[in-house]
Formats: C-alpha cells, sequence, structure tokens
C-alpha cells in the first residue's frame, strides 16, 4: 500500500535523512538521496517502509510480508509520521520564543526544525536504555546488534527492528557476550518480557504522566530515559532534559559561561520554556551542531 503525506512548507529533509543515516552500516535503515528505507516488525509482521521525498510529499510505500490487522495498518501510519518528524508543530515554540534573549537567536537560526523520532515507541525506549552513559558511536554499535539479534529479515533482505516478542526470547549471554553491560542487557530484557507479557502497555493513548510512572517502576530505567523515550516515542511536546549532558553543554555556551549549568539549575532554565521543552532541548542540541 502506499501513503502520500504533504510535508509541510519548509520541511528539512537534510534533517531527516542525517538522523536515520546514523548508522553507517545501516542494517534496518538505508538512506539514499531522497529515500529512506526502515524496516520494523509490528504486530508480529516484518514490514519495509519504503519513502521517497520530492519537494512537498512523501510517498511512502508499505511493504509487509504478511497480512496487516487494522491495528498493524494503524502502526505503520503511526510509523511513517514518526519517522518522518511530523508529531510536532515547531511553529508555537518559534512564536513562543520569538522575543527570547537566550534562545529567540538559536531558533530564528533553526526555524524549519523538527523532532525526528523513532518509528514504534518500543523502538525509542530500547534505543535510550542502550545509549545510557556512553558515547554515540558505541550506541549505534549496541543498537546494530540488538537488531542482528533480535529482528528478523524482510523479504527484501532488509533486517527489522524488533519488537518486544522477539527481543524478549533472547538469552542474557547473547547480549553481554557482544559488549553490552550486564545491567544495560538485563534492562532491556525485563522491558521485552513487560511489555511481551502484557505487564507494561506502550500506547500514545496512556497519560503521560502514568506512562512516565509505569516506565520509571522499571529498575534500569530513570528520569533521562523517560524523557528521552517521551521525546523520540510519544511525541510528547513538553519534556524536560535537565539530565542530559548535551543541554548542559549548550546551556553553558550560550550562557558565555565557564562551566556547565548543574541538573538542578537546568531543570529550572528548561521551566521557562514549558511547555514547549520538546522543541527547546531540540534549538539546544542544534546549536552545538551549528557552533561545531
Amino acid at each position: 500500500m502506499i501513503r502520500t503525506i504533504t510535508l509541510p512548507p519548509g520541511y528539512r529533509r537534510a534533517d531527516l535523512l542525517a538522523f536515520h543515516g546514523r548508522d553507517a552500516e545501516g542494517v534496518a535503515e538505508r538512506v539514499e538521496s531522497n529515500r529512506i528505507r526502515k524496516g520494523v516488525i509490528l504486530d508480529g509482521v516484518a514490514v519495509l517502509l519504503d519513502i521517497r521525498l520530492d519537494q512537498h510529499s512523501a510517498s511512502c510505500r508499505i511493504d509487509a510480508d504478511g497480512v496487516l490487522t487494522a491495528a498493524a495498518q494503524q502502526l505503520a501510519d503511526d510509523a511513517l509520521l514518526n519517522t518522518l518528524g511530523l508529531r510536532i508543530d515547531p511553529a508555537p515554540f518559534l512564536e513562543a520564543v520569538a522575543d527570547d534573549p537566550l534562545l529567540g537567536p538559536v531558533a530564528a537560526a533553526n526555524s524549519g526544525l523538527r523532532i525526528m523520532q523513532s518509528a514504534t515507541i518500543f523502538e525509542a525506549l530500547t534505543w535510550a536504555i542502550m545509549g545510557q552513559q556512553i558515547n554515540l558511536p558505541f550506541a549505534i554499535s549496541l543498537r546494530r546488534t540488538f537488531i542482528e539479534r533480535a529482528g528478523r529479515a524482510h523479504s527484501s533482505g532488509m533486517l527489522c527492528y524488533p519488537e518486544a516478542a522477539g527481543a524478549a526470547q533472547l538469552a542474557l549471554e547473547e547480549l553481554t557476550s557482544r559488549k553490552f553491560s550486564r545491567a544495560k542487557a538485563e534492562t532491556l530484557l525485563r522491558l521485552a518480557q513487560m511489555v511481551d507479557s502484557g505487564a507494561l502497555t506502550l500506547s500514545r493513548d496512556t497519560p503521560v504522566d502514568e506512562a512516565s510512572a509505569a516506565l520509571l517502576a522499571i529498575k534500569g530505567i530513570g528520569p533521562w530515559t523517560v524523557n528521552y523515550t517521551l521525546l523520540r516515542g510519544y511525541g510528547y511536546p513538553d519534556c524536560s532534559l535537565h539530565g542530559d549532558v548535551a543541554i548542559r553543554s549548550a546551556f553553558q555556551r550560550l550562557l558565555g559561561e565557564d562551566s556547565k549549568p548543574d541538573v538542578a539549575r537546568t531543570e529550572a532554565l528548561l521551566a521557562r520554556y514549558t511547555p514547549h521543552r520538546t522543541m527547546a532541548a531540540a534549538h539546544l542540541w542544534a546549536s552545538l551542531q551549528s557552533a561545531a
């Protein structure tokens, strides 16, 4: 099936391609000029999302290795919106900070910036767990291993990012023998088993406070992981990433100070941008890239 999605004016294709092309080996994502192919398991079915961008729209082919239920079709449509970064409208944030001395100039310089998301909440959450307290290249290598061990191949030959049922079947040693710390591997398997058994539901219909509390109750998942998941998985517009080192570094640079603000002060600085803290985080990250 094919979906055509109209892209908003000023849509930044380069941001989309860069986000989904972070893994140069691309076992579950392939990024080419104006094209993204992404494999993902949806409701037990291997699905390839083939997205081709033109000037004003995205032509999205959903190629499933089997029959998609109505629920799975909705998951596929959601995955397309997530992948394209169309969950959060950046305009309210831009309006809110137009006269802000700190983020106003940063936002004006990146007015078309959007939050790119993972295809599913499970992908966002597992990626956040894998990325805890390690550098990006190492996190990407762990993610690749996770896909290779827990995912499966689409008929196109591409691997698909796993869902909970596949990950729940992994043995701990399949991860710890491949550079996962024991704590990280245990958290991933604990999460997958809870989702697979129905003990934990990952749904955008869940109120954000309820979703946050359920995730924080899981051993190995803390506030940073929850907020990152709300941002990349749920598309929640008011995530406070005050524990993120890059956010603190961005504030240090913008404030012209000799050291990073501590977590408490960073939280207070971000609170000024409620209810648009997700877009504030995106612009703070972008400010570091523009300064490089």
